[in-house]
């Protein structure tokens, strides 16, 4: 194998930054110097998207920024001993010795073990003091690679037995954890190092589950069943939790299990000795676990709810609105409309006539049938899937039935993607308190197979046919009609709106919201309701133009943009025409007081002109590329087009003024005698 670190990649007593992404963007400049990644913008933003979602200082002044990127070509690290300091979000102060980690997409299991092994060494203060008493960077590769080389095993950690053999001694208290972090390479085993040690310290028995990318070796169930309380200190779901049912549980970030390792492991020991601590749910309660002490707070939740519905539900949108608007391309509208016979055309043309068999209007046409007529099934699954993949994120696997029994409930009623909602939500939460209620053993092989589904199915279905159904129905038709008479003014007010949306977070909660609403009333369009196909083009091309007015932006005046900025806007350029909005990110991260601003100005133009305009979308992705699903698709450029250069030249004219303001106010500093 190839070495993970050389002489090349440390950097001694430098100051590389004042702030963090700073850091990140030297050391990816380093590492892609070195010829271990194809490109500098990639990596850092993928490292900077990491170092976002959980800040990676850990206490002792250390930092270590990691992230999987394509952009890397083999997996490597770059260490840097700062001069000064610079913080990372540590709650002890600012870091001064920074390793970074990049390990390509699907890395070898080995090269992940050894920076695995790597990641624990740091939080051992032999090893960190000898790292800044290093004289040369030769010095830190030779303590780099014997650190690795007798680093603890990578697979499952635990500590090591106090005393095999019998005494009368207290029955020594055991715990068992599992750490988990989203890309399994550094917090993951960081974690389970630092609870071991702080077990060791108060004399308890903790044994560590790391579900990392280094292979995951999962706990004995003998030890499970020994164990007195779990911790999860993970920032994403638990695998097989259902492993750990009925246990007293801690549950946090990873991030807590190193910064507060003992604190975690005494109130693990407190749940233990707590009858009404929180446990373990079984079965589908177990997908209703809060993900830290605090609780999760219910607009917290909710959201994360619809948007798991929301996310499921899009690739049966995607598809069935392409296949649609391809259907319309060789058949044209026709096919959606009524015959004599009440009969759609395409339905008819497909019931007349076959493959070998040909209409008179030829294979197009018949071909335009079959496809409008496949996306129209795709499409019918839009509310059954939202129903039943909100029921899923509340109550795990048996909710899924129930809700998508809810979500065709729903669609019998004429309820829409309303009824899908509430129908969900209904189903999930009925699954889950069903799946919370104790049950003799053996029932309980049963309950998530047949009683969950089964009952939940009843009372969730049965009140939305009963109770629920009309009334949403009712305001299902009453928000179709304001959308279909939205004209003028009102219709431009709507579009100003979305256009702030989709520009404001970037691919952030505020963007994704809009865009649900959008993709979710996508499938009651129809020829004569358009209304919801605007609102899905006015997203789409609302979200095109931060990506695009940054590319736009580095052209007009280079000066104002690092190489490195200039470099990422050529990438924008591709991404924004595919309707990526996060390819405005590193811009945006940069200089966020003007490129926000500036993009949401862009963006809330192109809304009001896509609605004012009537142009119409009816695929939910793909910007320019699904041309063929765009109505009126030269409006739809003209639009993007205009809110791109007024976003471009925003963000120039702030760019400007701030160096003007900067230099004005440098002069008139008074000079030193």
């Amino acid at each position: 194998m190839s070495a993970l670190i050389t002489p090349d990649l440390v950097t001694l007593d430098e100051n590389l930054g004042g702030d963090r992404a700073a850091v990140i963007r030297r050391l990816a400049e380093q590492v892609t110097s070195a010829g271990r990644a194809s490109q500098v913008e990639g990596l850092y933003a993928d490292a900077l998207a990491r170092e976002e979602k959980t800040a990676t200082g850990i206490p002792g002044g250390i930092a270590i920024p990691h992230c999987r990127s394509t952009a890397v070509t083999q997996p490597t690290l770059a260490m840097a001993r700062l001069d000064p300091p610079v913080d990372f979000g540590a709650k002890d102060g600012p870091a001064d010795l920074v390793f970074f980690i990049a390990a390509p997409e699907g890395a070898d299991q080995e090269h992940l073990k050894l920076l695995s092994k790597l990641a624990r060494s740091l939080i051992k203060k032999d090893f960190t003091a000898a790292l800044r008493a290093a004289a040369t960077r030769e010095d830190v590769v030779q303590l780099v690679e014997t650190a690795i080389g007798a680093g603890p095993a990578t697979r499952t950690a635990k500590a090591p037995a106090a005393d095999s053999t019998p005494s009368a001694e207290p029955k020594t208290r055991r715990l068992v954890a599992v750490t988990a972090c989203p890309t399994g390479i550094a917090h993951t085993y960081m974690a389970a190092d630092s609870l071991v040690a702080a077990a060791k310290e108060r004399g308890v028995d903790l044994q560590v589950e790391t579900q990392g990318s280094s292979a995951s070796t999962p706990l004995d169930p003998a030890v499970i069943a020994a164990a007195d309380a779990v911790i999860f200190a993970v920032d994403v779901d638990v695998r097989d939790k259902y492993r750990f049912a009925g246990k007293p549980v801690i549950n946090a970030p990873v991030k807590r299990g190193i910064d507060e390792p003992g604190v975690m492991v005494e109130e693990a020991l407190a749940a233990a000795d707590n009858p009404n601590a929180r446990r373990v749910p079984d079965s589908a309660a177990a997908a209703s676990d809060q993900q830290d002490d605090d609780g999760e707070r219910l607009g917290g939740k909710l959201k994360r709810v619809l948007l798991t519905g929301v996310s499921y539900m899009i690739p049966f949108v995607a598809g069935g609105g392409l296949l649609i608007a391809l259907g319309f391309l060789l058949g044209g509208y026709e096919l959606s409309l009524a015959n004599d016979a009440g009969v759609a055309n395409g339905d008819d043309l497909l019931a007349s006539y076959t493959l070998f068999s040909l209409p008179p209007e030829g294979l197009l046409p018949f071909l335009g049938a079959v496809f409008w007529k496949v996306g129209n099934l795709s499409m019918a699954f839009l509310v059954p899937a939202l129903a039943g993949y909100i029921a899923y994120a509340l109550a795990d696997r048996p909710g899924i039935a129930p809700g998508f029994v809810a979500g065709s409930v729903a669609v019998f009623m004429n309820a829409g993607f309303l009824g899908g909602i509430v129908g969900g939500l209904l189903a999930g939460y009925i699954a889950m308190v069903i799946g919370q209620q104790k049950v003799p053993r053996w029932l309980r092989g049963l309950m998530p197979v047949v009683i969950i589904p089964l009952a939940a199915s009843i009372v969730a279905s049965g009140l939305m046919i009963l109770v629920l159904g009309g009334p949403i129905a009712a305001l299902t038709v009453a928000l179709n009609d304001w959308l279909s008479s939205l004209t003028g003014t009102a219709a431009v007010v709507l579009g100003i709106i979305l256009g702030l949306m989709m520009a404001i977070d970037l691919g952030g909660p505020i963007n994704k919201v809009a865009y649900a609403f959008a993709v979710a009333g996508l499938g009651a369009g129809t020829v004569d309701n358009q209304a919801p196909w605007q609102i899905m083009a006015a997203v789409m091309a609302a979200g095109m133009v931060s990506p695009l007015a940054m590319a736009l932006a580095t052209v007009i005046d280079r000066r104002r943009f690092s190489l490195a900025e200039r470099e990422n806007g050529k990438a924008a350029w591709l991404l924004g025409a595919a309707f990526i909005s996060e390819g405005a990110i590193p811009f945006a991260a940069a200089d966020p007081l003007r490129v926000i601003p500036a993009g949401m100005a862009g963006a809330a133009v192109t809304g009001a002109m896509i609605m004012g305009t009537g142009v119409t979308s009816q695929a939910p992705h793909g910007g320019i590329f699904v041309f063929f699903a765009i109505g009126n698709v030269i409006m739809f450029v003209v639009s993007i087009l205009v809110g791109m250069v007024v976003s471009a030249l925003a963000v120039v004219a702030l760019k400007r003024f701030a160096v003007r303001h900067a230099d004005t106010a440098k002069a008139s500093e008074p000079v030193a005698a």
